[in-house]
């Protein structure tokens, strides 16, 4: 199956034209009573007709009693959804009953000739901010990653270093307190490893001319980053919660760093109209049991991260972690629709235009946001509860292109058509793209390092999309260059975080690589 989605300027249109543009069908239940404004479709494609086996949606399904809903909450962990506010998982469950209508009801579905309505969205969006215009690249990371991180991961790491020390009963000869001006210029070179890649840490400071970089050897030595690299913590390890306890954490290592990131994340861009949800896999290669195996990606092993980006500019505004099963009395939910709300948390109301992907597509999502006051477009899967029982494959069978049937309960459309090809238009992609091309940090046995670098690379990107849509693509005093790319961004920004720091000097090097 694939997805058909309308973005920018078209939305608006396909939302208003989705009862006007097509006939009643024969397939479709009685008419049902018109609501009064809204409308959240739901669009199935495939470019070779429909011909699926309703079984293989069968485990995929929402408010059932099978706790198999989806391939990634079947993975066993020790984690806790303690990312998730315990509010989200009491709405959640209190959501059904608080329905008027049941998506199962017989008579739920009727004819798409329903009138609709589509509100508007007037909201004023953009970056919130007050710099001017002298601000550089340092000014606007400090936005989403303020200096009170650093000297929180300062504090930390010197703390974890004394900590070690203790426990084996000795002292590390190679170690002394760091401060923030080394912390931010080991932050610097972990930006620039991303854009100067290198297989082994080590060959930056290696003595040969064509491989060893000068920077880096000017800033501090390699025994020193890798010191840095051993000791760095973002949290009190000596009062860390063990698992079981009363509370316990299992972000507790990263906890200090969300609990900041994701309101810099939020308050410093107001969303604009569309926005995409979508996950993505963060790679590693240490051992952490929420971990997932996703067969149908390039990257088939990776941490998950759900997140919430606009559309146009690829801002991310937030981000939630998958960390494991949930517990049992979660069992029933479906991690997608508890996803998506806990995304959208703060956007009721507002009319903003959301777009995801048949994992989290559903009746019951798409009745409680169109509830909320948001619009919703996605492809779904027929054995979903809910769906219309006249639009699922043995009752369509096999459409011809362009054909489609539809299905309408007031301002909700269900619609299965077929077209040319299958297109796909997800705003999460661009802010992918971003992240990607350039990453932050070297891989390492450590789950939690790979957050902290992700969110980095995070705030380093929304950054980069606050200064380019604030100063309107002037780029900063002292750049000559036709064009301020991510990658200026970057290595400025890195260059700004090293400033003019020396780390003591040793006659340690790496020769070998």
């Amino acid at each position: 199956m694939g997805i058909r989605l309308i973005d920018g300027a078209e939305c608006q249109r396909a939302l208003e034209q989705q009862a006007a543009i097509c006939q009643p069908s024969e397939l479709a239940t009685p008419p049902a009573a018109v609501a009064k404004r809204g409308c959240n479709i739901i669009l199935v494609t495939g470019s070779n007709g429909i011909k699926h086996d309703e079984e293989e949606y069968a485990e995929d399904c929402y408010y059932s009693t099978s706790t198999n809903c989806s391939d990634t909450t079947s993975n066993d962990s020790d984690i806790d959804f303690s990312d998730l506010e315990e509010e989200e998982r009491r709405s959640f469950f209190s959501f059904e009953d608080d329905l008027d209508e049941d998506c199962t009801s017989p008579d739920f579905w009727g004819e798409p000739d329903q009138v609709i309505a589509i509100e508007p969205f007037s909201a004023v969006s953009g970056p919130q901010h007050s710099l001017g215009d002298d601000a550089d690249t340092r000014d606007y990371f400090r936005i989403l990653f303020p200096d009170s991180l650093f000297e929180h991961m300062v504090e930390q790491t010197n703390n974890y270093a004394l900590y070690r020390q203790r426990r084996s009963g000795k002292s590390d000869p190679h170690w002394h307190p760091t401060d923030v001006r080394e912390m931010k210029a080991y932050v610097g070179l972990n930006i620039l490893m991303g854009i100067n890649q290198l297989p082994d840490t080590g060959m930056y400071w290696a003595s040969d001319i064509f491989i060893g970089n000068a920077g880096f050897k000017k800033t501090m030595t390699a025994r020193r980053f890798e010191k840095l690299t051993q000791y760095l913590q973002l949290c009190d390890r000596e009062s860390e919660p063990v698992c079981g306890e009363r509370g316990y954490d299992g972000l507790f290592k990263i906890r200090p760093l969300l609990d900041v990131v994701e309101n810099t994340m939020w308050d410093a861009y107001v969303p604009n109209r569309c926005l995409t949800i979508d996950k993505c896999a963060i790679v590693m290669k240490g051992r952490f049991s929420p971990t997932q195996y996703m067969s149908s990606k390039p990257l088939r092993k990776g941490l998950t991260v759900w997140m919430l980006c606009d559309s146009r500019s690829g801002y991310c505004h937030r981000a939630k972690i998958y960390v494991g099963k949930p517990s049992e009395d979660e069992a029933a939910a479906c991690l997608g629709y508890r996803m998506v709300t806990s995304l959208v948390r703060g956007l009721e109301g507002q009319y903003h235009h959301l777009f995801m992907d048949s994992f989290f597509t559903s009746v019951p999502l798409l009745q409680r946001l169109l509830r909320d006051g948001l619009y919703a477009c996605g492809p779904t899967q027929p054995g979903r509860k809910g769906y219309p029982e006249v639009l699922r494959p043995r009752n369509v069978g096999k459409l011809s292109q362009g054909e489609f049937y539809q299905c309408q309960r007031g301002n909700l459309i269900a619609t299965v058509t077929r077209d040319v090809k299958v297109v796909s238009c997800l705003g999460v992609d661009l802010c992918d793209q971003l992240r990607e091309c350039y990453q932050v940090g070297r891989p390492c046995k450590k789950w939690w390092r790979y957050f902290l670098w992700f969110y980095v690379n995070l705030c380093i990107v929304n950054a980069y999309v606050i200064l380019r849509e604030s100063r309107g693509g002037t780029p900063p005093a002292g750049f000559n260059g036709k064009q301020f790319t991510q990658r200026h961004f970057r290595v400025r920004l890195a260059q700004q975080l090293i400033g003019d720091y020396q780390g003591a000097r040793e006659t340690w090097q790496r020769d070998s690589f």
